[in-house]
């Protein structure tokens, strides 16, 4: 019963860290998009959005499989604004695209970072949580290529 209670706390875990990720990535450009002044751009980051919304949903989809309550944890409201004020100073001087989707770049990065670590400790999980981790994973990576066209 432990083993199987413990496996139910790892896969809450692993869903409510893409939740996060998917959540901070809408946030971001969110927070970024107002300031785009390339309309190619803002049309990709609006597809990017989608992407990360898509993963959340899924997330949310399947999360009462896993536990009694409702939603997914969210990033908390200190997390988000410290989100917001630090692209806000870092773009207070340049607010060029390139500046913004470094920003973007970065913060897709250390999503990688994480959902590749999630990845790599979490050999158990159920094939449908395992591909959500997976697509997000791999989604980030391509938005990183996709990122690097407007540097």
């Amino acid at each position: 019963m432990g083993n199987e209670n413990e496996n139910n706390k790892n896969n809450l875990n692993v869903l409510d860290e893409v939740n996060k990720g998917a959540t901070m990535g809408m946030d971001a450009i969110t927070y970024v998009l107002d300031k785009v002044k390339d309309n190619t751009f803002k049309q990709v980051l609006d597809g990017e959005y989608n992407k990360y919304k898509d993963i959340s949903r899924r997330v949310n989809d399947i999360y009462s499989n896993y536990t009694t309550e409702k939603e997914p944890h969210e990033t908390n409201v200190m997390n988000k604004m410290m989100t917001w004020y630090g692209i806000q100073m870092k773009t207070m001087n340049d607010q060029s695209d390139s500046k913004l989707s470094e920003l973007l770049m970065q913060g897709t990065n250390m999503g990688i970072i994480e959902g590749r670590r999630l990845v790599n400790n979490n050999h158990n999980l159920p094939s449908e949580i395992d591909l959500i981790l997976k697509d997000f994973v791999n989604m980030q990576e391509d938005s990183v290529e996709t990122l690097k066209k407007y540097l």
